[in-house]
């Protein structure tokens, strides 16, 4: 049999490109969404673009606003405090996992990650930066050799990018985040699973405590 590459459907395609505007703050809450704008920016039909708008809607990216149809929603603080809540614990025990069971692979494939990391925070793009950042936990994810927590993180993972975003447009360091993934990568390559766990709790926490200062203040 022959092996089965999958690639991205047309719906796929125009709902990351939606989010990507969305966590660029392009696309800012309260804004509009036109189907036939966007299908025409995107050069594709109307039906992709409605799946995609339909699936963001349901995920409280989008909602519904009588007399405008679909708007960009604005973040909840008190969801995104919860959701960070829930991710500090996952990503604290993908973290002791990772230390604990693959500290060999993390040292030989792990600084590829950083480096890529480094990049994006050269050049200064959002959509580069997030790219990164996820490309990296997912990495820890592999190596906690625990499939449950990266299922149960990306199926946040459209609220999440829009909140890295955010987090990214008001200031938040980009050169700290990944020093922060820098010292995360050094305690599980030495193995030590209580450090990486303690730390990889801190890195989230510090995120949420960022943003959720920042969307108070906008209120």
């Amino acid at each position: 049999m022959k092996l089965i590459v999958t690639t991205p459907t047309l719906v796929d395609q125009v709902y990351s490109a939606i989010l990507s505007e969305i966590s660029k703050g392009i696309i800012p809450p309260g804004e509009r969404i036109i189907q036939e704008v966007i299908a025409k920016d995107l050069g594709v039909s109307r039906q992709p673009v409605q799946q995609a708008l339909l699936l963001l809607r349901n995920q409280g990216i989008l909602q519904d606003a009588p007399g405008r149809g679909l708007v960009v929603a604005p973040l909840d603080v008190e969801y995104v405090r919860q959701m960070y809540d829930i991710r500090a614990v996952l990503e604290g025990l993908a973290c002791r996992n990772a230390a604990a069971k693959n500290s060999a692979r993390a040292k030989k494939e792990g600084p590829n990650f950083i480096k890529e990391g480094l990049k994006a925070v050269k050049k200064n793009d959002v959509s580069l930066l997030i790219d990164a950042d996820h490309q990296f936990h997912q990495f820890i994810y592999e190596l906690s050799d625990n499939s449950m927590i990266g299922s149960l993180l990306d199926s946040q993972w459209s609220s999440t990018q829009r909140i890295m975003g955010e987090g990214l447009l008001i200031d938040q360091k980009p050169s700290e985040i990944w020093e922060q993934h820098t010292n995360i990568l050094d305690a599980i390559v030495t193995g030590d699973a209580d450090f990486a766990e303690k730390i990889a709790k801190e890195h989230i926490s510090r995120a949420a405590n960022f943003v959720v200062e920042r969307l108070a203040q906008q209120k």
